[in-house]
């Protein structure tokens, strides 16, 4: 089964990876997803668990599609 923690570090992954591949600065990213640069640097290093709206709002400023974010499955 997924933990809450497992959870948290793939999503906080998953966007590290999305953001580089769009060669986004962590500034950048958090200005178009309406949230403040600390947040997101909190989001990337697995200190906060994020509400929907900011993963949806995060995933609509890097152009994917909420799935390629979400840890949807378990990962075994």
């Amino acid at each position: 089964m997924l933990t809450k923690e497992d959870a948290v570090k793939i999503l906080a992954e998953n966007i590290r990876v999305e953001r580089a591949r769009k060669n986004f600065s962590q500034e950048y990213l958090a200005e178009k997803a309406d949230i403040t640069p600390q947040h997101l640097y909190r989001i990337e290093n697995e200190k906060v668990c994020p509400t929907i709206l900011v993963v949806a709002n995060i995933a609509l400023a890097l152009g994917v599609d909420l799935n390629c974010l979400l840890p949807l499955h378990n990962q075994d």
